[in-house]
């Protein structure tokens, strides 16, 4: 297989798994517009708190489970739970447009899209090996989840701020490093089968858990509170 076909390839897969990821962050955002203009929504989560961490936790279990099995189950399995984990974010950031105005939502969106956008060119087309840089990122994140759970009960602003503008670096990096480790991770020769409709999906779950971190912290900067 000559270079030219690689390229061509790895491209076709690369916008399957921006396609995908599209649709997964297409589906948070109705769920989470459509639910913030009910009320009793808003209200129930406002009066029962553990139901919103309840909702974090299943996600939490099944991003570890979907990553886990990604290669044991059937791409309808696969796909449902990708769609089913996109519409539970939906769920959890419908509290945000309760929170922030529309419009720095908005604008807080593009400005995310536009340096996601960036960043995952950067490591689509660099030569530059990014392993060793995540390593690095992956020990940082482990400092940020730390620092963010250590400031629960200490309430600094400063440390707030500071795990803000680290989270925006952080996965600001994240987004190049999957970029360039899902492309280089596709098995050349694979399109068109089940195996690749799945790692498509897997990578499609990566990159959207890195835009929503990207937007979430992002958030904390430029939102603008009702």
């Amino acid at each position: 297989m000559n270079i030219a076909t690689v390229v061509q390839e790895q491209r076709r897969y690369m916008q399957r798994v921006f396609s995908w990821m599209f649709v997964g962050l297409l589906m948070t955002a109705v769920v989470s517009f459509l639910l913030s203009r009910n009320n009793n929504v808003i209200s129930y989560f406002s009066e029962h708190p553990y139901g919103f961490f309840g909702i974090l936790i299943v996600e939490l279990v099944m991003v570890f489970y979907l990553s886990a099995r990604i290669h044991k189950l059937s791409v309808t399995a696969a796909t449902l739970l990708f769609f089913i984990y996109a519409a539970l974010n939906g769920i959890t950031f419908s509290l945000l447009f309760s929170i922030y105005t529309a419009e720095s939502i908005g604008t807080t969106f593009f400005i995310t899209a536009g340096m996601f956008g960036a960043v995952s060119v950067y490591g689509y087309v660099t030569k530059r090996d990014l392993s060793r840089m995540g390593s690095i990122l992956f020990m940082a994140l482990i400092g940020l989840l730390l620092a963010t759970l250590i400031n629960i009960w200490l309430q600094s602003s400063g440390l707030y701020w500071i795990v803000t503008y680290a989270g925006v670096l952080i996965f600001t990096g994240l987004t190049a490093y999957d970029v360039q480790k899902i492309k280089e991770g596709n098995i050349i020769g694979n399109e068109g089968t089940v195996d690749d409709t799945k790692e498509a999906i897997i990578g499609a779950l990566v990159l959207y858990l890195d835009f929503i971190n990207l937007f979430l912290y992002l958030l904390r900067i430029f939102g603008n509170r009702d």
